[in-house]
């Protein structure tokens, strides 16, 4: 249900009900706000808010995402409740450019969110659909809403061949809605309707009053976790370059690698201690600025490199709570920025700790969006997808941090951290979320193959970069990550050895995903 660009909606019930439509026979929709969603709820009581109209419902977007979507389909499953609606499920995707992709975005978001709904035991009773685009090229928001028309009749379609209609569809463009059901120009003018002022509403004063916060909009949430466009990209390239020249031989091998997983943690824990003792100040953008003046480039480097090594990443995916889960976020939001230029693909690792620490820490919102741009970056991500996967399915955080924990508390001291696996059977957090997989578990196994040439097959070179080393790709100047030279799979992406073994199998190298796209791939 997402286009790894993207984010998705929980297809769960109850974070916040209620919806209603003019002329939908309905007496209006009780709207609930400060439900269990660590993001859109929260710890607080439930407020109940009676949604009536249009307006009411389009003012309401925002706060059943979190965000202010922009270029969004969004579409949000309506339960019945005596009578009245009930919001469960919503889903989000970005409206595709062109207009022969619109009915396969349709059917799948209308079926990913119906079928998601049904695997917690509720058919949805109805929908609401919205579509969300401000104005291009010196069009105007009536225009918008018109050459959206024929996708709001494809949704329309798409959730009627499931048995769920659509009660109410609504396009938001320049301050201003239309609904695509109600005929009538007096309730709903061929010029739309105002929004109003944002934060005016009812339903605003009751989020508001429960504790709950708009964050903007998505491409603000993006920008947290984007690489630089700033001055500062060449020399961190440049600083990308010379550690991936010293450090990758090292995590390759097998004798170096403890030692290497040892320093870039205890890195690790340094920059987090400096992080968490600068002073606070106001502002997103603000405070990330803050936090990239106290990163040096070169640490910068030796972090993202070390954190290719799973075993690494998987110790590092324990500081997720307490006072550890603040200043960890910021540092691997903060190492997310710097995965500039030709090393893209590394953002897998630290955007994927983004997401997982924002889970953890109930903030579904940046968790969803965080590993959405980590399969971005790197779409055979397999933490990633299956954090993706579980989060977006509702599944509990509790069983991974049970995981982490004990891995922790269990380690031998004699076993080396960083260490080769003793099996080939998938455990660590990976193995874990592996119960948000269809699939059933199978025993482990991993085919091998011959070592590759540099100049055979798809992984060849030219001299100068790798040329050297058999099965491995670009490791100097390239920013591409080491691959080992027995099968052509990232090195990186191993099983660890740990107590955490959920019985599901190594990733074959499908699963596992063939490296080389990049960031942006879908």
């Amino acid at each position: 249900m997402t286009n790894h660009s993207e984010t998705t909606g929980n297809v769960d019930d109850g974070d916040i009900g209620g919806a209603g439509a003019h002329g939908g026979g309905r007496e209006g929709a009780a709207a609930s706000v400060g439900g269990r969603d660590g993001t859109v709820g929260g710890p607080h009581a439930e407020h109940q808010v009676t949604l009536r109209t249009p307006g009411e419902l389009a003012d309401a977007l925002p706060y059943l995402l979190g965000y202010r979507p922009e270029d969004s389909i969004v579409l949000v499953a309506l339960h019945d409740r005596d009578g009245r609606g009930r919001f469960g499920g919503r889903a989000r995707l970005g409206i595709p450019a062109l207009d022969d992709d619109w009915p396969s975005v349709a059917g799948q978001l209308a079926h990913g969110l119906v079928k998601g709904s049904e695997r917690r035991g509720s058919h949805p009773e109805s929908m609401v659909a919205f579509l969300c685009q401000d104005p291009k090229d010196g069009e105007s928001g009536r225009q918008v809403m018109e050459r959206l028309r024929p996708l709001a009749q494809l949704l329309r379609t798409a959730c009627g061949a499931l048995d769920v209609p659509v009660i109410e569809a609504l396009c938001v463009s320049d301050g201003r809605f239309w609904s695509y059901c109600c005929p009538s120009e007096r309730c709903c003018p061929p010029d739309g309707t105002s929004m109003g002022m944002p934060g005016t509403s009812v339903l605003a004063a009751a989020a508001t009053y429960a504790g709950l916060q708009v964050r903007g909009t998505l491409k603000e949430l993006r920008a947290r976790l984007s690489p630089w466009e700033t001055a500062g990209v060449r020399e961190q390239e440049t600083a990308l370059d010379a550690v991936s020249m010293a450090l990758i031989p090292r995590i390759l091998d097998d004798e170096s690698r403890a030692e290497v997983a040892d320093r870039t943690l205890d890195l690790a824990r340094l920059v987090m201690r400096r992080l968490a003792a600068v002073a606070p100040v106001v502002g997103t953008l603000t405070a990330d600025r803050r936090d990239d003046e106290a990163l040096a480039h070169d640490e910068a480097a030796t972090l993202i490199l070390g954190l290719q090594d799973r075993t690494t990443r998987d110790r590092a995916a324990a500081w997720m709570e307490g006072d550890e889960a603040g200043p960890a976020l910021r540092l691997w939001r903060a190492l997310a920025r710097r995965c500039v230029g030709s090393y893209g693909e590394h953002a897998a690792a630290p955007l994927t700790l983004a997401g997982w620490v924002a889970w953890s820490s109930g903030d579904e919102l940046e968790a969803r969006e965080a590993l959405a741009m980590a399969l971005g970056a790197d779409s055979g991500y397999l933490f990633a997808r299956l954090l993706h996967q579980a989060c977006n399915e509702g599944l509990d955080p509790e069983a991974i941090r049970r995981c982490l924990r004990g891995e922790g508390s269990d380690r031998p001291e004699a076993e080396t951290p960083g260490s080769p696996p003793a099996s080939d059977s998938a455990g660590g957090v990976e193995g874990v979320t592996g119960h948000a997989q269809t699939r059933s578990p199978r025993p482990a196994t991993r085919r091998r193959r011959k070592p590759r040439s540099p100049e055979s097959g798809p992984g060849r070179h030219p001299a100068g970069k790798g040329a050297g080393r058999p099965g491995t790709r670009s490791a100097v100047g390239g920013g591409g990550r080491p691959v080992s030279a027995a099968d052509g799979e990232p090195a990186m992406e191993g099983p660890t050895r740990n107590g955490c073994d959920a019985g599901d199998t190594a990733p074959s190298r499908r699963e596992s995903g063939r490296r080389g796209k990049g960031r942006g791939d879908t």
